[in-house]
């Protein structure tokens, strides 16, 4: 069973966390010099398999890495954050912020609480913290990869 609250609704904002374009030159040619390597280490294969089965694994895993989605979907009081299958909603935030890519080791550093729910994706420079005001809920904050956090803020809020 899906859960189709968040499409039903109207999205405010929605971003993707794709992985670079520019990793797809290295990716790519990491998988050709592996499939090179394999032509030359099994003669009896055809020498485009490897390049068949290999150069597809590779894209496959650079789209699977880039896969999550953030959105903000409703209005008023029904706005929600989905980060991926996870969803928050907008009216137990008591703060927010932006952490900028200066600030995001010490984000994820000593200063992370182990209860906190983080969304981190290397290649994605800030960040978005939201500290949440709900007794029901353990988790203090969520800590979420956003290339444009101002503009996720901007959408919770309004």
């Amino acid at each position: 069973m899906t859960d189709t609250r968040a499409t039903s609704q109207s999205v405010r904002y929605r971003e993707r966390l794709w992985v670079p374009w520019w990793w797809w030159l290295p990716g790519m040619g990491v998988a050709a010099l592996i499939a090179f390597e394999f032509t030359l280490g099994v003669p009896s294969l055809p020498e485009w398999l490897p390049y068949a089965v290999l150069l597809p694994v590779a894209a496959v895993a650079l789209l699977w890495l880039g896969r999550t989605e953030l959105r903000v979907v409703g209005g008023g009081e029904d706005t929600e954050l989905w980060v991926g299958p996870a969803h928050l909603p907008a009216g137990v935030v008591s703060r927010s912020a932006e952490v900028p890519r200066s600030a995001k080791s010490a984000a994820l550093g000593r200063q992370l609480d182990p209860a906190a729910y983080v969304v981190h994706r290397a290649w994605v420079g800030p960040m978005v913290l939201l500290v949440l005001d709900d007794p029901e809920d353990p988790t203090p904050y969520w800590l979420v990869s956003s290339r444009h956090p101002d503009r996720v803020l901007a959408a919770l809020r309004s």
